[in-house]
């Protein structure tokens, strides 16, 4: 699955499971499978889109001073950027460094229209120079789980679940996500987890732009054919949020790639979200009514009884519309032996699901996230992703404290 890219990266719309980027990565377990990442990438018409008027230059959105000077420093003009300089993928304007994060809102450019279409035509292709050997400890393949739709309203099954949006240099793209708590404003969350590939392209990249996050997408579960010209409503029954900061791991920036890489067991992210139409006061998770407390310090695999992954699969047979889930009793799977063993569970879903929240048990007993899908193989029988550390608990925190005062 493609990134959409890591199956989960996103990087059409489609690939890994989540970002449009493709999905699927195989691992190499004795014969040598190539490792892709989950998201969902793509189309070339959606990334020709010209974006509607920007409320980012309105007197509804003001851009903070810092993210205007960071894009100066690249030589882009916000009005520019807004009504199109965004497509211009030039290396030297694909900021890259995690300093760099900016995503100034463009109102209307995620239309219900544009997010039904985001994530077509896949990208399955592997890297060949990309693969992963078994190394460390790696239990037996999982025998493949048919991913069951999730009953709907979605917002009545799982209200933190929801897809992401995002564009890239091949077209629009997405991916999956989760609303979680804040330790900083308990109650009044405003943060997401996702995967590290559906925010940043890893090492021959940088941050994916126009990112936004839609709670309960499609939330009735309507067909492609039942959406063609659907109201925003029906598609995003709580609105549209952008991602006004996001933050992965530097193992991901470094050495991530569209087939996963040596970054897939550090391939996590979070974000800060914003609405789109202005703040009516509530934050995401009073708007949903729901987070999931993160655990960074879940059980070993052999205690762990099931994790349960949801995700808005996008590559065939799936078609990115429907909340699906996986639950299984967790393996392991070991790409290296010095970075952390990634947790893997059968199922069938693909790229799209990339970023897609894996819940556990928290240490009080209760729902946690404990994971998200980040690579599976090119044949969709199964996705692994990252065990939490302190690596994702200090991405989580900087987040936290970076809108602790606010």
């Amino acid at each position: 699955m493609r990134p959409t890219r890591p199956l989960f990266a996103a990087r059409r719309a489609r690939s890994a499971r989540g970002r449009t980027p493709s999905v699927a990565a195989a691992v190499a377990l004795g014969a040598a499978l190539a490792l892709t990442a989950t998201a969902c990438g793509p189309t070339e018409d959606d990334a020709n889109d010209k974006p509607t008027a920007s409320a980012a230059g309105s007197d509804k959105f003001q851009v903070p001073d810092d993210i205007k000077d960071r894009l100066k420093e690249h030589g882009i003009d916000l009005d520019k950027w807004k009504n199109g300089e965004w497509k211009n993928w030039d290396k030297d304007k694909w900021l890259r460094e995690a300093k760099d994060y900016v995503n100034p809102i463009i109102d209307g450019l995620w239309d219900s229209d544009r997010m039904r279409d985001a994530g077509k035509n896949p990208d399955n292709e592997v890297d060949d120079n990309d693969i992963s050997g078994d190394q460390g400890v790696t239990d037996p393949t999982p025998k493949p789980v048919q991913a069951a739709g999730v009953a709907t309203p979605y917002h009545g099954s799982a209200p933190y679940a929801g897809k992401l949006f995002f564009d890239g240099p091949e077209g629009s793209m997405v991916c999956s996500a989760t609303v979680v708590t804040d330790p900083a404003h308990p109650g009044k969350s405003n943060m997401i987890w996702t995967a590290g590939h559906c925010v940043h392209a890893g090492k021959s990249g940088g941050w994916y732009r126009n990112i936004a996050f839609v709670p309960s997408y499609n939330d009735s579960g309507k067909s492609a054919e039942q959406l063609q010209g659907a109201s925003e409503k029906e598609v995003a029954p709580y609105g549209v949020w952008w991602g006004t900061w996001a933050q992965t791991s530097d193992q991901w920036i470094e050495q991530g790639g569209p087939t996963g890489g040596q970054g897939a067991p550090y391939d996590f992210a979070v974000i800060h979200v914003d609405p789109e139409k202005g703040s009516s006061g509530k934050s995401l998770e009073e708007t949903v009514g729901s987070a999931l407390p993160v655990n960074f310090n879940a059980p070993a695999v052999p205690k762990i009884s099931q994790l349960t992954a949801k995700g808005y699969p996008a590559a065939p047979p799936y078609d990115g519309q429907k909340l699906y889930q996986c639950a299984d009793k967790p393996g392991r799977l070991s790409l290296n032996g010095t970075d952390p063993t990634m947790y893997r569970i059968g199922c069938t879903m693909t790229g799209g699901s990339s970023g897609g929240g894996w819940v556990g048990q928290g240490s009080d007993g209760k729902p946690a996230l404990v994971s998200n899908t980040s690579i599976g193989p090119v044949t969709s029988g199964w996705l692994a992703g990252p065990r939490l550390g302190k690596e994702a608990k200090g991405i989580y925190d900087a987040v936290s404290k970076k809108y602790a005062g606010q």
